[in-house]
């Protein structure tokens, strides 16, 4: 089936109400099941010191540089 136009589908084709109360009924759902995330001291520090490294290992892409196929031998 091919289309020459394409319409939003999903979460796309709604609008920003109807997506918040998606996402609040499974938030809510989480909860009532225990299955939620908590946030805990503990957890919340480890999670920002993962952050913390993250960010300071990141290094900046490389650019790709063309590199000469063979050099003559002179």
């Amino acid at each position: 089936m091919s289309s020459t136009s394409t319409k939003p589908r999903g979460f796309a084709a709604m609008t920003p109400e109807q997506r918040t109360e998606i996402s609040r009924k499974g938030g809510v759902t989480a909860h009532l099941k225990g299955t939620a995330h908590q946030w805990n001291p503990v957890t919340a520090q480890e999670a920002g010191r993962k952050g913390g490294l993250a960010r300071r290992t990141k290094t900046p892409m490389a650019s790709p540089v063309a590199q000469p196929a063979d050099k003559p031998k002179t």
